[in-house]
């Protein structure tokens, strides 16, 4: 049976907006019924309550694909957690879209990244919240602008970000966002640093946005 939803919080109105305008709600799992087992196979009780919150927030929300990471999850939903080499407890935050050489996980502090490998695991942004902000904010950007223009490789590397100021919302790590006068800047390093391929670094510009195209609802 499926356990009562907990209304997302902490989130901006351009957020709240993209979820309500753009993304589906489908059944989610009671984390309960796999208490037990999980007990049995030595997962601590409090890798096992923050699965069980995740979904009760998240589970079985289904968004818009990401322009990256072959779109991201194709829906979030909490699973069996796992401790990685170095001691750290993660859990797959969603199934891949398409085939894809990484996991998208939770951190042990609640960061949203990718997890590559046993000891390949990669925060993106500090929050689950973080990952759905850039994805609202991305789908925002990508309405309003007047020109975009993406980066790759070595060539992320040489952006200049004088005048720019991080976007708060997002909770970058890995991968951040910039806002300047007129411009959005998107810089996407999380694959480059999972597989270790620094060609996979990627920027994306979007330019001629005024004052609503910079923020929008963000408040």
């Amino acid at each position: 049976m499926a356990i009562k939803r907990e209304t997302p919080t902490g989130i901006t109105l351009r957020a709240r907006y993209f979820i309500r305008a753009h993304g589906h709600w489908a059944d989610h799992a009671d984390i309960e019924q796999y208490r037990a087992r999980w007990t049995e196979h030595s997962i601590p009780t409090a890798q096992i309550d923050r699965v069980a919150s995740y979904e009760r927030v998240w589970g079985g929300l289904i968004l818009p694909p990401s322009p990256h990471y072959d779109g991201g999850p194709r829906a979030l939903s909490g699973d069996v957690p796992e401790r990685i080499e170095s001691g750290a407890w993660l859990f797959e935050a969603g199934a891949q879209r398409t085939a894809l050489p990484y996991s998208f996980v939770i951190g042990p502090d609640g960061e949203f990244g990718l997890h590559a490998g046993a000891e390949d695991w990669v925060p993106l942004h500090s929050s689950i919240e973080g990952w759905v902000e850039a994805l609202s904010l991305a789908d925002h950007a990508r309405r309003c602008a007047r020109t975009t223009t993406t980066l790759t490789g070595a060539a992320v590397d040489d952006l200049d970000l004088d005048g720019f100021e991080a976007v708060p919302e997002v909770a970058g790590i890995t991968d951040t966002w910039w806002r300047g006068t007129d411009s959005l800047i998107a810089v996407y390093r999380g694959e480059a640093e999972a597989m270790h391929a620094p060609q996979c670094r990627t920027a994306t510009i979007y330019t001629g946005l005024n004052d609503w195209g910079l923020r929008g609802l963000d408040t």
